[in-house]
Order: C-alpha cells, then structure tokens, then sequence
C-alpha cells in the first residue's frame, strides 16, 4: 500500500461537485422516470436500457432504491450549499430540485412495495430509513416542512427495528423475517438509525454484540453474521463484506466515546490494509447485483472518518485517501455511449469499457455506487456540509442470502 505522491507544481483542484453532478445527471437520466406514468412518483430502472412496463417484471431491489434516495439527498445539500436556487439544482433549473425528486422517489417506493414501507428484510428497511431522515433534515434545512409521511415512515420502521433487535444469540438484529440470522448488514444500520435518533442505549447494545459476536481480531475487520444450528450452537458467518464496515463506522462515529472512536481508527486502518486494491488506496470492488453498491456504501461512511476531528489526523488522513482515490478511480474508468450516456465500472480499479462492453446491459446498482463515491468526495470539499444529519437527541422511542445488504 502507497501513500499519495507529492502534488506536481501546475496540480489544479479537482473539481468534485461537477463529477458528481455529472454522476448524478447520468442516473437520474438513464435509470429515473414515473412508477406507471403516475405524476408525483419517481422510481429507478434495475437496469438500463429498460422499458418502463418491463420494470415491473424485473425484481424489485427495494433497498438500491433506498440508498437512490441517499445519493439525491447528497446532491440536494450540495444545492443547499449553492443557495438552493434553481440554477444551482444538479440538472438544471427546469427540472425538480434533487429533494423533491428524492421525495417522489419515496412515494414511488411505497407504491412498488405494495403501498407499504415495510417488508421482509431488516436490513432494507435500515437504509430507508436513514435515507428518509436525511431527505427531512434536508427539508428541514431548506424551510420546506418534510411531509408527514416522512413521521410515518420512522414510526412504522422503528417498530420493526425493535421487534428484530432482541436478545436472541444475546443480541443484534435479525436479517429477515424468517428470524434465523443476525448479521452485520442488518444491524449495524440499525444501530446508526438508532443512533440518529436519539436512542443511543439501543444503538450501543447492537454495537457492543458486533463487537463481541462479530468482529474480526486479526483483520480488524467486522465478519457478516451468526446463526443457531440444530444443536443450539452459535455458527458464525466468517465472509467479509466492504460495506459491512461502512455502517459499523457511521454508528460507532455518532455515538463517540473513547473505546467506539478507537474502535473507529483500527477499522478505518483496517479498510486500508485488508480492502484495498494492492499498492493503492482505492477500495477494492464486488461486482455486480448487490454486491454493486458495496464500495459506495463504505465510502460513504469514509467520508465521515475524515470529516471527524476526534479522530487522530493519521486516521482521518487516510480516511480522506480512500474516498479521494476510490472515486478518482470511478471517474477515470468511466466510458460514454455514443448516444452521450455516461456509464462507470462496477469495479474502480477496471475501465467500464472492460466491464460493461458496448451492448451489455447495466445495473444500477453499480451506477449508485460511483455517483455515492463522488458525492463522498464532494463532501470533503465542502466543510459546511456533513454527509448526514446529525443525531437528534431525545428519549429512547418504544419501540435473501447471508451477506447480501
């Protein structure tokens, strides 16, 4: 592994903002449009190019939509910070600002899903409701009142959140409904959600059994999960997954102390050392499908680590390495269609043309993924803005396949 060389005498500032909205123009462009034509609804393609009938024959990924929602609210505080003007709007000023389109991107998700927010993974719901608390923190900050649904949206998935996270293998969070695997893709954001609300004693508990059941000595490094055989006996799940450090990272930075910000610092040193291509500081990657939002979820969580000055100036140095290096090598892999679509590689470290060769379809999925690592890396530029909202203080509220997020 290499630290950055030395800057050359004519280096000029990368111009972060401007590749993200590039990224964001780009799938919002190929994969976004109406849930059947309904007007105030917005949702995205699984897949481009796709037609938008065939969408509802594709399976439905309620979870990349989730995290659609995220990198939207991304782009919204970069307008914020731009004053919030149509002209400052990532798209343009004829078109919806990024916080209204995140905010009919929610409504399109509740109609897909059957005209609820709740379904049979934990894990799913974690993220939409991150992602929701951050589009009304976003709303809040703009003096547009969030709607009620957003309320809603909380109260329905804190009761979930409450019902997986029981005592069970003495802790953390069920995965799915079947309740017969607690694992980190599920609780580690809902230790964050909890922890963003104000219900740290929960949030700590799901981190301490992470800590205790599922974190990795010798790598530094949190495995994916644990379950009960038929003997009664505690199996554990010893993959490791990128985006399993991510969520990990974000709650153990929002509930702070002394023993979760050092824990804070071995991980981010571990991410360095252990899922990094070699030589480099770029984040390795896994694929596609889910695996391609692996690498943008954990840089996301990067982004905060060097953001945070609790954190020891090495640490956050090289927190700030890999989310730069990451996504400079997201933006130089890209490749751009003769119809002028712009298309990033699932892996940041391989040209799209080698990945996604000229009539291969594209996912998603990995289209998030480099649109969230260049929003990370905007992020840093901008030290008025945070890469999510801040913990909101209050009381404590009553209430697939492993691995996969």
């Amino acid at each position: 592994m290499t630290m950055p060389d030395a800057e050359p005498a004519d280096w000029q500032p990368v111009d972060w903002q401007a590749r993200a909205n590039v990224a964001a123009r780009s799938v919002t462009e190929l994969f976004g449009r109406r849930l059947l034509f309904l007007p105030g609804t917005h949702l995205a393609a699984v897949q481009w190019p796709s037609k938008h009938l065939k969408n509802l024959f594709h399976p439905w990924h309620y979870w990349w939509q989730a995290h659609y929602v995220d990198c939207l609210v991304d782009a919204g505080r970069r307008e914020l910070g731009n004053g919030a003007t149509p002209a400052a709007r990532f798209n343009g000023p004829r078109h919806p600002s990024a916080g209204k389109l995140a905010s009919r991107l929610v409504t399109g998700i509740r109609l897909r899903n059957a005209f609820t927010f709740v379904n049979n993974y934990f894990d799913d719901m974690a993220w939409l409701a991150l992602a929701t608390r951050r589009l009304q923190g976003l709303a809040e900050e703009t003096r547009k009142p969030g709607r009620r649904r957003n309320a809603r949206v909380h109260k329905t998935l804190t009761l979930q959140f409450d019902s997986a996270s029981t005592d069970d293998l003495g802790g953390g969070t069920f995965w799915s409904k079947k309740r017969d695997f607690k694992n980190t893709p599920a609780t580690a954001p809902v230790a964050l959600y909890y922890a963003r609300t104000g219900q740290q004693a929960k949030a700590q508990r799901l981190v301490d059994w992470l800590n205790a059941v599922l974190f990795d000595e010798a790598q530094g490094l949190y495995i994916d999960g644990a379950r009960l055989n038929a003997a009664g006996e505690v199996m554990v799940e010893n993959t490791i997954y990128t985006y399993n450090q991510g969520p990990v990272l974000g709650a153990l930075l929002e509930l702070g102390g002394d023993a979760n910000l050092a824990r804070a610092a071995v991980l981010v040193d571990a991410v360095a050392k252990e899922l990094t291509i070699p030589g480099r500081l770029v984040i390795r990657g896994e694929g596609g499908g889910d695996g391609g939002l692996f690498t943008g979820i954990l840089v996301r969580y990067l982004a905060l680590a060097a953001r945070d000055e609790r954190l020891p100036e090495r640490i956050r140095a090289t927190a700030r390495s890999l989310v730069t290096d990451t996504a400079e090598a997201f933006w130089a892999g890209r490749t751009e269609r003769d119809n002028g679509a712009l298309v990033f590689s699932p892996q940041p470290h391989r040209a799209a043309d080698a990945t996604y060769p000229p009539g291969a379809a594209v996912e998603l999925s990995t289209q998030l993924q480099a649109w969230m690592a260049l929003e990370a890396a905007a992020s840093l530029a901008w030290p008025s803005l945070t890469a999510a909202a801040p913990a909101a203080p209050g009381p404590e509220q009553a209430g697939r396949q492993p691995g996969r997020q």
